[in-house]
């Protein structure tokens, strides 16, 4: 893949340690890693939640994490 811009988005209002109010709009990303990073380590999901990172120009999912 060629560099583009990555969604983080989810099913429920993104919330995080570091992140004060919850974004109720996906947050895009320019760099992949970032965007896998920022998702798997900041964002907390709760019961039914599901957290996932898309390239936006292809539409695929380059990772998911959901509630256990």
């Amino acid at each position: 893949m060629t560099s583009a811009q990555y969604r983080i988005e989810s099913n429920h209002p993104l919330s995080g340690r570091w992140q004060a109010l919850p974004l109720r709009t996906p947050l895009v990303v320019r760099n992949r890693a970032l965007a896998v990073s920022l998702a798997a380590k900041n964002f907390q999901t709760e019961q039914g939640q599901e957290i996932r990172v898309v390239h936006e120009a292809t539409g695929e999912i380059v990772f998911r994490k959901e509630a256990e």
